[in-house]
């Protein structure tokens, strides 16, 4: 299956009547699926359908949804709906009565809220059933499209991770190759301070008291379960990128695991190169993370 991103950007265009109408949709990073969305005055009742429509073909990221309208007849006076007006006038009648205030003139009801509908040149033979489907069906066509976006981005995603997973694999068995010389070079490090330090003193350490020293330090230092699991979640994130749809949370938790094992391993060791190796690690691992937010 594909791979998605939650970035993108579509629109559809169509008319109702003598007005052209645009439906937008844009879409960025979000942790689960939000959705706003702009409607003109008295077409706020799309919003559930144009949500539902959303869900059913999206699983997460940060939706804005607009719809304009442009009228081809720019001087067509707005209808005033009277029954909003009517209704702010009653209250604010009522309220001024019963706080012994003026009533309120009318250019300040007139202001309000839901009173102007410019509607005029939408088709005055269709309903409202009939203009809905019209504009849903617009909006159908801008989320095909915007899933294509995303799919189409989807795609590059995936490239790019394949190339992260790529590197950080390899720095894993740079790291696990480099690992086993430490207990070498901690035997022998530890004893040259040694011999520094007794230069001066009679006496020696004895070898198995050296031997015993050499172990500890070894057993602090061992970075094989941090190797083990870096191999793990790199097959594990492939797997993942096989599979494609609805995969970012699980991606963007391994990315954690990624970093966390990256930070043991440097903290643990003890050689100047594998500590190079982990923070190369690290800077893939957050290259990684950054595309990862970016995967539905």
């Amino acid at each position: 299956m594909a791979l998605y991103s939650m970035t993108g950007f579509a629109r559809a265009a169509g008319t109702l009547g003598e007005t052209d109408f645009v439906f937008e949709i844009k879409s960025v990073n979000g942790r689960g699926l939000e959705m706003r969305a702009r409607l003109p005055g008295g077409f706020e009742r799309l919003e559930r359908e144009l949500r539902d429509a959303a869900t059913r073909r999206l699983k997460r990221g940060n939706l804005q949804i607009q719809l304009n309208f442009a009228t081809a007849a720019d001087t067509a006076p707005p209808r005033i709906d009277r029954k909003v007006l009517d209704h702010y006038c009653a209250v604010a009648i009522e309220a001024a009565a019963a706080n012994g205030l003026e009533p309120p003139r009318i250019e300040t009801l007139m202001a309000l809220p839901g009173v102007f509908q410019r509607s005029e040149g939408l088709a005055a033979d269709l309903d409202e059933t009939a203009q809905d489907a019209v504009l849903t069906a617009a909006f159908a066509t801008a989320l095909d499209e915007l899933v294509a976006v995303r799919a189409a981005e989807g795609t590059h995603l995936a490239v790019a991770l394949g190339a992260h997973l790529d590197e950080i694999a390899r720095l894993t068995d740079a790291a696990a190759a480099q690992a086993e010389t430490q207990p070498a070079a901690i035997a022998a490090r530890l004893a040259a301070q040694l011999a520094d330090l007794l230069r001066d003193k009679a006496g020696a350490v004895p070898p198995e008291r050296l031997a015993q020293e050499v172990a500890l330090l070894a057993v602090k230092a061992d970075v094989r379960e941090e190797i083990d699991r870096l191999r793990a979640h790199v097959a594990e994130a492939r797997k993942l990128l096989s599979k494609g749809e609805g995969v970012g949370r699980r991606l963007d938790f391994l990315a954690q695991e990624f970093n966390r094992e990256a930070n043991t391993l440097c903290s643990k060791s003890t050689d100047v190169e594998l500590t190079r190796l982990g923070l190369d690690l690290k800077t893939t691992v957050d290259r990684l993370r950054e595309q990862v937010q970016n995967v539905e």
